[in-house]
């Protein structure tokens, strides 16, 4: 019979391992996860599809008209085909899945500062502040996005020039779109945070902190922020794919990115009229949208169980 001195504590673990911190135990739950696992392989070919293939293929070859190559099939020469204006399919869904990322990415980057920033502010101080706060959160809640994307979208649409950025050429509508994207999704995450930030400013090192003088600004991003990064990750992940779709969904109906900028929305947009005739105008920019929101939703999925304490997965 073992008893407590045959068992090893070397490394201050009885099997003799060292402890694992709560980021190594993460990612073993995550390597876990199988479809996460084959999210972050979709993801990551997808990125490499747009970035990679722009080394290829100019920004200028996929804006060319050639009108001699129209409505081709795929070929060798253009293996997603050509659109009504012979416009290369498969340069342009490079160069529009570069454009469909960043709405999404930046999208969520400003619905994340927004909702951390007011969930923080009404859960740590509570009282007026939170409900003031709360209230106005309920408000945007009444807010129709897809609405205010169309009606936006046609209001300013071609009256923003276009403007570059790292050597794209970008229309104004894409600021109109992260905007509205961004403005009208950050509700549920200012929730979450804000339940996280009143269960946690009760904890015992809050309190020896506020004792010790600590100012709130630093308690509410250096003590509690921390501790609220899991849900605020997961929420930024699974609205990267909202994000995206919001994007497809104004774009297809005319109302967003406008050319010269090629996104997988309008692309679908222009293949409206060719549903039945030439389908690979419609094909490829879709499978490329499912594909996204798919990997990363997989993803999102993955980094909940993972990030859960209480996962045992």
């Amino acid at each position: 019979m073992a008893t407590a001195n045959d068992i090893s504590w070397e490394d201050g673990s009885p099997t003799g391992r060292p402890p694992q911190s709560p980021v190594q135990l993460a990612w073993q739950r995550f390597r876990r996860h199988k479809m996460a696992m084959v999210g972050v392989g979709l993801l990551l070919s997808i990125m490499l599809y747009v970035t990679v293939g722009a080394l290829v293929f100019t920004e200028d070859y996929s804006n060319r008209n050639d009108l001699s190559i129209t409505l081709q099939p795929p070929t060798a020469a253009h293996p997603f085909g050509t659109d009504g204006t012979g416009r290369d399919i498969m340069a342009r869904t490079i160069y529009g899945g570069q454009i469909s990322i960043i709405i999404g990415f930046l999208a969520v980057l400003v619905s994340v500062c927004v909702g951390t920033s007011v969930g923080a502010i009404a859960g740590y101080y509570g009282g007026i502040v939170d409900s003031i706060l709360m209230r106005m959160t309920e408000a945007m809640f009444n807010t129709p996005q897809l609405f205010l994307l169309i009606i936006l979208g046609k209001m300013l649409s071609g009256k923003i020039p276009t403007f570059q950025f790292l050597g794209r050429s970008f229309s104004g509508s894409v600021i109109v779109i992260i905007g509205v994207i961004g403005l009208t999704s950050w509700m549920y995450l200012a929730r979450i945070v804000r339940a996280n930030y009143l269960a946690l400013k009760e904890r015992e090192y809050i309190t020896a902190a506020q004792c010790l003088g600590t100012p709130n600004w630093r308690i509410i991003s250096r003590h509690i922020l921390p501790n609220t990064i899991a849900p605020i990750v997961v929420s930024a992940t699974l609205g990267v794919a909202s994000a995206i779709l919001s994007e497809a969904y104004i774009s297809f109906l005319g109302l967003g990115v406008q050319a010269p900028t090629a996104t997988w929305g309008n692309m679908l947009d222009q293949a409206y009229h060719h549903l039945d005739t030439e389908p690979w105008m419609w094909f490829f920019p879709g499978m490329l949208i499912l594909l996204t929101v798919l990997a990363i939703n997989f993803l999102g999925d993955g980094l909940r169980d993972a990030l859960d304490p209480r996962t045992q997965r």
